[in-house]
């Protein structure tokens, strides 16, 4: 998968240029010749100092590796370009916080001539802003069987710790782990501003945590809590202790009868 390993460089083709899409193409450069798409305008002064080739979606979907970065509203649609125009042969790979939707998109809509693996990074431009290294990654296969050459790149040439998974385990984990990240710091980011000067150590991190997420895109949040099948029934069961936990201190607060 390395620019070296033949005399003709591995294409990847980068669909959505974003935030993600960018940062992906700052570690890819070294090891892919890289072309891609967006549809919004501001992303060619970046492309340019990344050294990555603006094309169409056609264009972009004829690479050998095909990494799709776009918005969960627009996946499916994306996906169903993709398919007409990949050739045989090529590597499907999403970058999604939600897996088994568009796992089910990508293996109904993609002809049967391509490999297909599902990836989380459990990072974003935020929590990789000193690098990536030892920073996890989800992998989910779902057809064909390079998703361990996959993995082994990821390790040994990106330094991450991959994970492999099913697009169902990973949903009912990032449900928690992401969902109430998430949710805890749009309620947090709604009471501000948050007090900076005595603080904990304890509310640092939690301050932290919230500042990793504060600047992400609206549909970001939405996915993870409308996207993931199980994102509703954990945002329930921390509401309800919430409620819970509120009613138990109400009734110590109160004072005795006479």
């Amino acid at each position: 998968m390395s620019k070296n390993s033949s005399s003709h460089p591995t294409s990847l083709g980068i669909i959505g240029f974003g935030a993600f899409g960018q940062l992906a193409a700052h570690h890819l450069g070294q090891h892919f010749e890289i072309s891609a798409y967006d549809p919004s305008q501001g992303v060619a002064k970046i492309a340019k100092q990344l050294s990555v080739h603006l094309s169409s979606l056609h264009a972009v979907s004829q690479a050998d590796v095909i990494l799709i970065a776009a918005p969960v509203p627009s996946f499916e649609q994306v996906v169903s370009e993709i398919a007409v125009a990949c050739k045989p042969g090529a590597l499907i790979v999403d970058v999604g916080s939600v897996k088994v939707g568009p796992s089910e998109i990508m293996r109904r809509l993609l002809p049967n001539h391509v490999d297909i693996v599902a990836t989380h990074p459990l990072f974003g431009p935020q929590s990789a802003a000193k690098g990536i290294e030892g920073l996890k990654i989800a992998v989910c296969p779902i057809r064909g069987r390079r998703h361990s050459r996959l993995a082994t790149f990821l390790s040994r040439s990106l330094g991450l710790t991959v994970i492999i998974t099913t697009p169902e385990d990973h949903d009912r984990e990032a449900a928690v782990v992401q969902g109430l990240t998430h949710l805890i710091a749009k309620v947090l980011l709604r009471m501000g501003p948050l007090p900076t000067r005595m603080t904990t150590k304890s509310f640092d991190l939690l301050s932290e945590a919230v500042s990793m997420v504060q600047h992400d895109a609206p549909e970001v949040f939405e996915a993870i809590e409308q996207a993931n099948p199980y994102a509703e029934t954990v945002r329930r069961s921390f509401f309800d202790l919430a409620a819970c936990l509120s009613a138990e201190l109400e009734t110590a607060l109160r004072p005795p009868p006479n």
